[in-house]
């Protein structure tokens, strides 16, 4: 995607051929830099504390952070050390298990001497991959946008409301809920995007409100609390969301407040699609509510907030009382009744075991 008309992705091989070079996300909106990654400790240390974040780029910066590990010993103790290292980072996006697992799989029995050319060809892949189920799953979900605006009697923007950011700034490019809305800006469909500041972490606000910006979508940046007062007045035609975990029956997990979206829209009557790829599907799970794992995070998250000053310093102030707990819950679980439709790289289906089996048959099993 472009940021001021220059084309970047989230995460790119370094010319030496093996370091890692990432967007830090920490330092936006603010300030646009970049990062080398060199050892799988430092890979780790940017998934857990959000350097990266989104369910596809962790798990494509879980893929690289094996072939760092392997850079440096390629042995299959510290293979499996690495591996779990990089899976106790954040426990609810699916992707990182699966790219973990992948990358495992694509390295397990050949010589030592061989896996680490294997990895970083496997991790590629798995890049390339997200890149192309992105795009895929943005003219997918640009069918949805052209016919909003048909609704519209091509008559003003389609309003389109997203929570956190599931943008190019989530995966390696593109994104996944705001593909659609780039592939319709760049086809000429007027858009505006409703973006929900997201609390605690604020990605809507920081992260999507940037990418957007600099992409040139219009866009107006709300309160959390805002969503249900624009639907109720008829200001949204549709919510498109990410998801970080996705059961076989249709349940979406997806950062907090997704669920109290869900609710809105469904009293309202706006459609309510969720964008994902593949890898987001979490194929042995069922009930959504009672089995996914819900994240629970530094309080510090949700009694500070960081900033840029009047006076161009960025920093850190507190917003609670001292002695006064916090807790902080990063997920929730929208359940499949409150889903109009899920979006993927294969199209468009129902938020339930029959429509996910229609488009991914080889994945699909019976309900428990």
């Amino acid at each position: 995607m472009n940021v001021d008309g220059t084309p970047y992705r989230t995460i790119w091989v370094e010319e030496d051929g093996s370091s890692i070079r990432i967007v830090d996300q920490t330092r936006l909106p603010h300030e646009f830099v970049t990062r080398a990654l060199k050892t799988v400790v430092e890979a780790a240390e940017a998934i857990k504390v959000m350097r990266v974040r989104g369910a596809p780029l962790i798990g494509a910066t879980a893929a690289y952070g094996v072939c760092l590990a392997l850079a440096e010993d390629p042995s299959d103790a510290f293979l499996d050390k690495a591996c779990k290292m990089l899976m106790a980072t954040r426990p609810t996006a699916v992707n990182l298990r699966w790219a973990v697992d992948e990358m495992k799989a694509a390295v397990q029995g050949l010589p030592s001497g061989e896996r680490l050319d294997a990895a970083y060809v496997k991790a590629s892949q798995i890049s390339e991959d997200d890149v192309a189920t992105c795009a895929s799953i943005g003219d997918h979900g640009l069918t949805l946008i052209r016919e909003a605006w048909d609704r519209t009697g091509q008559s003003r923007p389609v309003e389109i409301l997203t929570h956190c950011n599931a943008g190019w700034l989530a995966t390696v490019d593109w994104g996944t809920a705001t593909a659609p809305i780039y592939k319709a800006h760049d086809e000429g469909i007027p858009v505006h995007v409703w973006v929900g500041e997201t609390r605690p972490r604020n990605q809507g606000a920081s992260l999507t409100a940037w990418e957007l910006g600099h992409h040139g979508v219009p866009h107006t940046v709300i309160v959390d609390n805002a969503g249900g007062h624009l639907m109720q007045h008829g200001r949204v035609d549709l919510c498109i969301v990410g998801t970080d975990r996705t059961t076989a029956s249709g349940d979406v997990c997806n950062k907090i407040g997704t669920y109290l979206k869900a609710l809105a829209a469904y009293d309202n009557g706006v459609p309510f699609y969720v964008g994902l790829p593949h890898s987001t599907i979490d194929w042995t799970i069922f009930d959504g509510v009672r089995d996914v794992p819900i994240e629970e995070r530094d309080s510090a998250e949700v009694t500070e907030i960081s900033g840029r000053t009047l006076g161009g310093d960025v920093t850190a102030v507190q917003l609670t009382p001292d002695g006064s707990p916090a807790a902080n819950f990063a997920f929730d679980v929208t359940p499949a009744r409150l889903v109009t439709g899920l979006i993927t790289e294969r199209g468009v289906c129902e938020a339930s075991a029959q429509g996910l089996a229609s488009l991914y048959p080889e994945r699909a099993k019976p309900a428990a």
